[in-house]
């Protein structure tokens, strides 16, 4: 575990991020790891914990939140929310730390066009995939998921 150096802590940071609109349920987070159980992206990659980001924020590490890839493995899929017994919108709070991380140049206009390229093509990815499967809802089968998507590729 790395050493948190207190002269680089940004006490403002996390009152600066609860400001922006999605931002505001931060600082209820109590740190209890729901979010992180309930997280699809922490289950294919164990470095991903959104409790450990939200601590980050909590503690001032503005510049290590905002340059850090962490902000950007986010799926956006809200099961964060759903499991959190305080109602911290982490997605919200993503989605704030994102905003704030292009506002002051931690990213390019051309990385942020590849995350919107990225976002919409999963979008869509997902769909044909579901719609593959939900034809056959009756039956009784099973997939092979590379297989699936060399059979779906060209519609995405």
């Amino acid at each position: 575990m790395e050493a948190i150096e207190l002269n680089k802590l940004d006490s403002q940071f996390k009152f600066d991020v609860a400001a922006h609109p999605g931002g505001s349920g931060l600082t209820a987070c109590f740190a209890c790891g729901a979010c992180t159980g309930g997280c699809p992206v922490s289950e294919v990659d164990p470095a991903y914990d959104p409790r450990k980001i939200i601590r980050m924020v909590l503690l001032g590490m503005k510049e290590k939140v905002l340059s850090s890839d962490l902000i950007w493995l986010c799926a956006m899929c809200y099961n964060c929310s759903f499991h959190c017994p305080q109602n911290v919108q982490f997605v919200k709070v993503m989605g704030v730390l994102r905003e704030m991380a292009a506002q002051e140049g931690y990213v390019k206009a051309s990385f942020l066009k590849n995350m919107d390229d990225i976002d919409r093509y999963s979008q869509n990815l997902r769909h044909q995939l579901v719609i593959s499967i939900v034809k056959r809802k009756t039956e009784d089968f099973n997939i092979d998921p590379k297989e699936l998507l060399k059979q779906i590729s060209d519609k995405c």
